[in-house]
């Protein structure tokens, strides 16, 4: 059991990025944009899921409060 990461960036890890960044080329998903790239919408809407929030209100909130540890969740990387 990997004791350095925590849960959510090891499910993230699950994920290939290569293959989501071909399929977001393709669509030209990430046209235009700046610094919430398609991969950090997955990411954020993932952590949504997995947490059980209500809103987006209180999705919002709670990426606030792991604000610090964003880049250790997985988010902010790409």
């Amino acid at each position: 059991m990997n004791k350095s990461k925590y849960v959510f960036a090891q499910l993230v890890e699950f994920l290939d990025y290569d293959q989501f960044r071909h399929i977001v080329d393709k669509y030209k998903g990430n046209h235009y944009v700046k610094h919430f790239t398609c991969w950090n919408q997955l990411l954020t809407l993932m952590f949504g899921q997995l947490s059980n929030r209500e809103s987006l209100r209180d999705l919002v909130v709670a990426i606030e409060a792991h604000y610090q540890k964003c880049y250790h969740l997985g988010l902010g990387k790409h």
